[in-house]
């Protein structure tokens, strides 16, 4: 139950991260939960490095969003440089 949980959250928090970034997003809902998932690994990582979260804490929603942002800017980068090319 706990994973049903845990991936229902990553579409969640990648749902919300893609609404919030301008841009055309390809992909569908596995993209969302992998954006999501990686999101809240690096949001739970940065709330460990300036102090909002202690080892083994697990990341809040708006921190997860704002790893997933990140990421999703980050994807963005990524895809516009490979077009360029």
């Amino acid at each position: 139950m706990h994973i049903v949980l845990f991936l229902l959250f990553g579409l969640i928090v990648g749902a919300t991260a893609r609404f919030l970034v301008p841009g055309g997003g390809r992909g569908g809902w596995l993209v969302s939960i992998a954006l999501g998932i990686l999101g809240s690994g690096l949001g739970a990582f940065l709330g460990r490095v300036f102090g909002l979260y202690g080892e083994g804490e697990p990341a809040g929603f708006f921190v997860s969003v704002g790893g997933a942002i990140l990421i999703l800017v980050a994807y963005h980068a990524v895809v516009r440089r490979r077009a360029l090319a």
